[in-house]
């Protein structure tokens, strides 16, 4: 089983890596600002950095601070592979949503499952992060929308900010694998974020360039000066929020603050359905791995017995 859950755990980080190229490279690379090899080489190293350096206080938070209970190798398994196949889904259907809000659903779905309590106020603290990220982000945006609205030459500081934003993505998403590894004692958090650093780094070289040019473009026309200033308040925004050891979504932090810099450049610039659109696929995302982790979680409870889900 342990194997298993490590095997498990990295090919999420994979896969994880791979997802949010875009996230953190798409924009300096649409934008002409770098190309796409230099990107990947660029992202990869930033990200396993952020992921062994800094994500130990987040995967903690995953891993031991949102169930009462210490959870077992197997309910590890059951949690990142409904996480994992519900991303894969969404994913394939194009309907954008958060990695870490579904993984949390899954947690939650998978500790009801086994009548394990819940730490609520852990989860409601993070509900209120991801509630208020993206707004704060919009509004941190717009304001670098106006002030740097007059610049032109901003191309080296647009590749910046996505370095800064690829060490963000590694330390705040990391803990989506290897919090698995850290809650039922497999390996540490410094340890696992290595490991699943590892496992990000190579999906961001190996499997990330097809997915380099999924940026949300279609939410905002977007030039350097907007892209630089939200990418920028999306790595700040992220950094701040796993310095206390909590964790948000970079998509939303990405958009939000997109939004933000487009509406500082006038209304016209933002496309509010599609914008609503996403919002939607942000508040299914979770409910639908908390139903299939509560529903995947009593059939293993039920074949391998109650205590085999946590201790």
């Amino acid at each position: 089983m342990t194997i298993l859950l490590v095997a498990l755990a990295f090919a999420f980080a994979w896969s994880i890596g791979s997802h949010y190229t875009g996230a953190c490279m798409g924009m300096p690379y649409a934008l002409g600002a770098i190309s796409a090899r230099t990107a990947l080489v660029l992202m990869a190293p930033l990200a396993l950095l952020g992921a062994w350096l800094a994500s130990g206080k987040v995967a903690t938070t995953v891993g031991r601070k949102l169930i009462d209970a210490t959870p077992t190798r197997l309910g590890e398994v059951v949690v990142i592979a409904v996480a994992f196949g519900v991303t894969a889904i969404y994913n394939r259907i194009r309907i954008p949503t958060s990695t870490i809000q579904i993984l949390v659903g899954a947690v939650v779905g998978a500790a009801v499952a086994s009548s394990v309590g819940v730490h609520w106020h852990t989860i409601g603290t993070l509900a209120v992060i991801w509630v208020a990220a993206p707004p704060a982000a919009a509004a941190v945006g717009f304001l670098g929308g106006k002030t740097l609205g007059s610049v032109q030459r901003v191309g080296a500081g647009l590749v910046l900010v996505g370095c800064l934003a690829s060490f963000a993505m590694g330390a705040n998403d990391v803990a989506l694998a290897s919090g698995a590894l850290v809650g039922p004692n497999v390996l540490s958090a410094r340890d696992a974020g290595l490991l699943c650093g590892f496992g990000i780094a190579l999906g961001v070289l190996v499997t990330g360039k097809g997915l380099l040019n999924r940026v949300a473009f279609d939410i905002v026309e977007v030039d350097r000066v907007t892209a630089t200033t939200a990418q920028l308040v999306q790595a700040l925004v992220i950094l701040i929020a796993v310095s206390f050891g909590y964790f948000t979504s970079m998509n939303q932090a990405l958009v939000g603050a997109m939004a933000g810099a487009g509406g500082a450049r006038g209304r016209h610039a933002v496309n509010t359905r599609n914008l609503l659109g996403i919002v939607r696929g942000w508040v299914t995302g979770p409910p639908t791995a908390f139903l299939l982790a509560l529903l995947a979680a009593l059939a293993v409870r039920a074949a391998a017995g109650a205590d085999s889900l946590a201790r």
